[in-house]
């Protein structure tokens, strides 16, 4: 008997999806919720598990397929069925199925790099598109190294180091692509920069850092002080928190904060619910755990929707200034940025001083440059007195 495996409800709004990697091969036995396919919709990375154990008889929908819900990916034979004859290809000669991201996968096979033979760095040694770009160029490195040596290249070989690799973008890049350019053209979006002392925070989390760990289990980073400044700012200037809808401003009295976070596939900004309502600890729980729900493609639609507005960290990548841009319909977005120590005057003496560049990118059809001066401002002053954020909570 046979069972069919087909593509389950998406979610809201997701009509459609590709197929990302499947994890089982034909002819491969299979258990009940053993995880037998990706499916990359614009938001999320759903796993498509078996209803039941048995075989996997055939595979219908390959990857990059497109597919809308309810259709039909592939069949499940009974164990005691007859299997298709010969298996399909394993891994590298040892036969064994590498665990890999989709991406990894695809960037594997357009550079011709086997993957098995590539060491993951990710959760439970899961292999990345760092990973195989990091064996590709090895790979290259040593070859270009031997053509040194080669006095005459025909031009057939010439031609092989100027090729061209094509590589599918994943429906959340797509996806990510249209959102930017839609922000872009549809918001009057402008940036206004600020700079801010991060000393007194670097010294309390210096004198608190193993107290709060032992407290709360979890460490005191950066992102919870911003978190709860912005909340602060958020209180003061109204409209920062606010989205357009036809002709009207809906100006939102809770505070649901996206955090961006980057994976393999790309950006996501999951959603910090009621943040206002959250102590210090309780903010750096939920970012860790969006975090990594994130890398681990677990994120649901639910996590990503209806965030009032966010925050982005360009400084854990070493950037020392850049313009965010707005993730609509939200009409503000903050840029955090790398701490370099800098000469700053104060009270008519130059000292150093660890200095971050913050950025606020807002949608001047509804926000004045006065008021988001004056936000980043009110930023600047709850971060550079972290003991005021107690009084904002």
């Amino acid at each position: 008997m046979a069972f069919e495996i087909k593509v389950p409800v998406l979610g809201e709004s997701i009509v459609e999806a590709t197929v990302g990697a499947w994890r089982k091969h034909e002819g491969e036995a299979i258990a009940t919720g053993d995880v037998l396919v990706e499916l990359e919709t614009d938001k999320v990375t759903v796993e498509v598990t078996a209803e039941q154990s048995g075989v996997l008889a055939r595979i219908l929908k390959p990857d990059g397929a497109i597919v809308t819900m309810g259709e039909i990916l592939g069949m499940v034979a009974d164990a005691a069925g007859d299997a298709p004859q010969g298996a399909a290809e394993r891994d590298g000669a040892s036969g064994a199925r590498v665990a890999a991201t989709p991406v990894a996968r695809r960037v594997a096979e357009a550079r011709g790099v086997d993957i098995a033979a590539v060491a993951g760095s990710g959760p439970g040694g899961r292999v990345t598109k760092e990973d195989v770009l990091g064996r590709s160029s090895a790979v290259s490195a040593a070859v270009q190294t031997e053509a040194v040596y080669t006095p005459v290249m025909p031009a057939s070989a010439m031609s092989e180091w100027r090729r061209e690799e094509r590589i599918r973008m994943t429906r959340r890049r797509q996806t990510i692509a249209a959102r930017l350019v839609e922000a872009q053209r549809t918001a009057a979006m402008l940036t206004t920069f600020n700079e801010i002392d991060m000393s007194a925070v670097i010294d309390l989390r210096k004198r608190r850092r193993e107290a709060f760990r032992d407290r709360h289990g979890v460490g005191l980073g950066f992102m919870s002080f911003f978190t709860r400044a912005v909340i602060g700012a958020l209180k003061a200037f109204p409209l920062l928190n606010a989205e357009i809808r036809g002709d009207e401003i809906i100006v939102k009295h809770y505070y649901d904060i996206g955090v961006a976070v980057s994976t393999d596939e790309g950006l996501v900004v999951p959603v910090l619910r009621d943040a206002d309502r959250l102590s210090f600890a309780a903010i750096e729980r939920g970012i860790e755990e969006l975090a990594r729900r994130a890398r681990e493609s677990k994120l649901t639609i639910a996590d990503l929707q209806g965030g009032t507005f966010s925050i982005t960290n360009g400084g854990i990548f070493g950037s020392l200034m850049s313009t965010p841009i707005l993730n609509t319909p939200q009409v503000g977005i903050l840029g955090m940025h790398k701490i370099q120590e800098r000469p700053v005057a104060i009270a008519g003496q130059v000292v150093i001083r660890p200095m971050m560049y913050v950025a606020l990118s807002y949608d001047h059809r509804i926000v004045d440059g006065r008021e988001a001066v004056s936000f980043l401002v009110r930023v600047k002053e709850l971060v550079e007195d972290p003991e005021a954020l107690l009084l904002e909570g």
